[in-house]
């Protein structure tokens, strides 16, 4: 890879691909589609470049209608802005005239009796896995864990705009968190905000802050995310939750980088890397109709994929050193360890399970067993009794589940069943953490405010705090 290919500003994606040591480079691209110029390219890259009839422009086009330096291109942090330099004949996006725009693939720019479309495609190039074991909080030895981090020691310093996906419990929110520390804003704010864990009516107001009494609860003003992440980084994890009522909005906030509370006629300016995080594929979301293709433009600069731990067997037992090494229910009173060790039978049981829940279920398995190794290393028949309870407690959450009302339209004994299957889901996990509410949104995974409101919905606290 070209030393110069990933630089702040760049709009280029790289993805890591599944099965391959390769990353997909996206280019964007000037083309003459229509007039006497025709089949005319421009690569951009992360420089200002300049179309016009004039020889001496990046772009030449032969066109007595086009000005001599007709407009110019430049790169932004996640994408290229066109301005017209006070043309003659005007400078006109999908038919509309501008004078400044934002470019979005497909776009079809006509100056003069020319046409030209803006396009963005993906280019493979070798990526070379990093010498380091660790990146930040990361770890693993594995090939393609290490591409990663080769990939994210070059990234992280720019302003890059990151999509990072994977499976639930690969460990998104710890590559934000290693990205952000490895940048010059690590000394400023990280907010994470879970899009999937706040009511739709909500994530505006949270997201951009509101006024006082601009709804009903709206006892104060209020910043929201992207204020409290300014100079800093903001982390919008399961990105592909966002409503579609809400994606435009989103959209100007980057595309300006400002933010309008509710209730208010005020702009406010925000300085923020955005850092994303999905399990579901975005690219098929869009072309589903679910998600729109600008916002994933806009968002998509730098595209990783974080591989299930399935696919990465020689990364467990490294994980496994620091899970018993670091883990409170590892400690004796004196702080030195209790288990030390893991005995080979145990280890080839933990390289052939599929973790389904991926680094965090690993992380559970090892603070489940610990308090039943009667020695000083973990054993195959230790970790045996475990993987049965959990099959066990898989079971009987199948036995559990509802049946299904058919006199009910889809929408309502859908409801129903999703409201059963969490209201049983907290209660067992709450139980199990001995009522704590923070541990138990940690393992679900899901915001503290969240969990509490959904305890509270289906009467669960009760004298609990």
């Amino acid at each position: 890879m070209a030393e110069n290919s990933i630089v702040e500003g760049d709009t280029q994606l790289l993805r890591l691909e599944e099965n391959k040591d390769v990353v997909s480079l996206r280019k964007c691209q000037l083309v003459v589609v229509e007039g006497s110029s025709k089949g005319r390219k421009l690569d951009l890259k992360d420089k200002r470049v300049t179309v016009g009839k004039k020889e001496d422009n990046d772009l030449m086009v032969e066109d007595r209608a086009v000005s001599r330096t007709h407009y110019e291109i430049v790169p932004s942090e996640d994408s290229f802005v066109l301005r017209d330099l006070e043309s003659t004949n005007g400078t006109f996006i999908n038919e509309t005239k501008v004078r400044e725009a934002y470019l979005a693939p497909g776009d079809i720019i006509r100056i003069g009796n020319s046409r030209i479309e803006f396009l963005a495609f993906d280019e493979k190039v070798q990526v070379e896995p990093s010498e380091s074991t660790t990146f930040g909080r990361l770890l693993g030895r594995s090939r393609r864990m290490r591409q990663i981090f080769g990939l994210l020691e070059r990234i992280s310093p720019t302003s890059a705009t990151v999509i990072i996906e994977g499976e639930t419990g690969v460990g998104k929110e710890v590559v934000a968190q290693s990205i952000h520390d490895n940048s010059d804003r690590a000394d400023k704010p990280f907010i994470v905000f879970d899009c999937s864990a706040v009511a739709d009516n909500l994530i505006e107001s949270e997201l951009f802050g509101h006024m006082k009494g601009s709804f009903t609860g709206a006892l104060a003003t209020r910043k929201g995310a992207f204020e409290a992440a300014n100079g800093g980084t903001i982390f919008l994890d399961e990105i592909g939750e966002l409503s579609m009522d809400l994606q435009p909005k989103l959209l100007r906030a980057l595309e300006q980088r400002q933010v309008k509370k509710v209730g208010s006629n005020d702009t406010v300016n925000i300085d923020v890397r955005v850092l994303c995080a999905t399990n579901r594929n975005l690219r098929k979301e869009v072309a589903d109709g679910n998600f729109r293709e600008d916002l994933y433009y806009r968002l998509s600069v730098v595209k990783l994929y974080i591989p299930p731990l399935r696919e990465r067997p020689d990364d467990i037992e490294l994980l496994i050193e620091r899970f018993l090494t670091e883990g409170h229910f590892n400690k004796n009173s004196d702080g030195t360890l209790r288990v030390n060790r893991v005995e080979d039978d145990a280890l080839k049981m933990l390289t052939r399970y599929q973790w389904p829940g991926n680094v965090r279920e690993l992380a559970n398995v090892m603070e489940r067993v610990v308090p039943l190794v009667p020695g000083d290393s973990i054993k195959g028949q230790d970790l045996a009794y475990v993987f049965q309870e959990i099959e066990r407690e898989e079971d009987e959450v199948t036995e559990k589940l509802p049946e299904i009302d058919l006199g009910l339209p889809f929408k309502e004994a859908k409801q129903k069943i999703v409201e059963t299957f969490e209201r049983d889901y907290l209660a067992s996990l709450l139980r199990r953490n001995n009522y704590n509410i923070s541990k138990t949104a940690r393992e679900a995974g899901i915001d503290r405010k969240h969990i509490r409101n959904l305890l509270k919905k289906y009467g669960i606290l009760g004298d609990n705090p």
